[in-house]
């Protein structure tokens, strides 16, 4: 099972991180896979905290760094991003980023001679570029993000500083806003959600 441009059925991970499953992004979540199974995609996914992923950065994780065999859960979870053709990263939106779990998830997984090479000259990305997209919840309005810049701050740090670097540019970035306090706008989010799982990556990639 292959991606392309026009939306051909896909084999995608989902990563979601959240601790409640419940929860509306976990309802994000739900709706955007209906949408994604609906196009015709295979969903895989992994949901960090019922699976009980470890998120600390030990001794054991330097490993990459000596070239040496990384720890079996990290080379687990390198297998399931290899084999994907796509990617989706759902996630509440915490202090501008993303939960300490999911960036855990990154620290680890995402590690020095496989998703990166890192010299004092240059650094090169090393995952193969595919459909990414970002889901995440807020409960600050949008308005708050554009004056402050929150929205910039967070493109630069995870499109660019963790992706791109890594390989990965055809990126995708949606943020969900009020979603502690306003209804009508939860379940508008919720449509948007699916919608965007039917249509992955079938229209022009553009954040939100």
């Amino acid at each position: 099972m292959t991606a392309d441009c026009a939306g051909a059925p896909m084999r995608l991970l989902a990563v979601f991180c959240h601790p409640r499953r419940d929860s509306f992004t976990g309802a994000l979540l739900d709706h955007f896979l209906e949408g994604a199974r609906e196009a015709g995609h295979e969903a895989e996914l992994a949901d960090l905290y019922r699976e009980g992923f470890d998120p600390s950065f030990r001794l054991g994780d330097y490993a990459q760094f000596r070239e040496e065999p990384m720890p079996q859960d990290v080379l687990c979870e390198q297998r399931r991003v290899d084999r994907a053709d796509a990617l989706a990263f759902v996630f509440p939106v915490w202090w501008w980023s993303f939960p300490a779990m999911l960036k855990g998830w990154i620290d680890r997984v995402w590690s020095e001679g496989w998703a990166y090479n890192f010299t004092a000259e240059r650094s090169k990305g090393l995952l193969r570029d595919r459909p990414t997209i970002l889901i995440g919840s807020a409960a600050t309005r949008a308005a708050t993000y554009r004056k402050y810049g929150y929205d910039a701050a967070m493109r630069v740090q995870i499109e660019t500083g963790i992706l791109g670097y890594c390989g990965i540019r055809t990126v995708s970035a949606h943020i969900f806003h009020d979603v502690d306090t306003d209804a009508a706008a939860r379940r508008l989010h919720l449509l948007r959600a699916r919608e965007l799982g039917r249509a992955f990556p079938a229209r022009p990639l553009a954040s939100s």
